[in-house]
């Protein structure tokens, strides 16, 4: 397996994103796939519910950018994992930690799994007093 057809992934999740359809992005999510989304506190466990939380995700207009990407592959199994940056049509922005584990069903890739979770604002200390 080449890394760069599992990097190729993320674009075609982007480029979804960028119809602004949900449908669009949903048909990349196996029929089983969880979803714990950036903006959400809620988990995803069905195509309806991952629909719903894109519905309304994309009408802020987001577009994705990997900064930092680590891709491991098992037999049919593909991980890749890191930091992207999504950008907003209101200027704003939000770095996210990331995990996509996709899954080959013997025809394409499809999404198992979708971790994303906003970067800490001030990482906690520990005192070893």
């Amino acid at each position: 397996m080449d890394n760069r057809q599992i990097t190729t992934l993320f674009d075609t999740w982007n480029s979804a994103l960028k119809t602004g359809d949900p449908k669009k992005v949903v048909s990349l999510y196996e029929s089983n796939a969880v979803l714990l989304p950036t903006v959400s506190n809620n988990v995803c466990h069905t195509h309806a519910e991952i629909e719903d939380y894109f519905a309304n995700f994309l009408t802020k207009g987001p577009v994705g950018i990997i900064d930092e990407s680590h891709i491991r592959t098992y037999g049919n199994v593909s991980i890749n994992s890191g930091i992207y940056t999504i950008s907003f049509k209101d200027g704003t922005s939000i770095q996210a930690r990331f995990t996509y584990v996709y899954r080959w069903n013997g025809q394409r890739w499809m999404i198992i799994e979708h971790h994303s979770s906003k970067m800490p604002e001030q990482l906690e200390t520990i005192d070893d007093d």
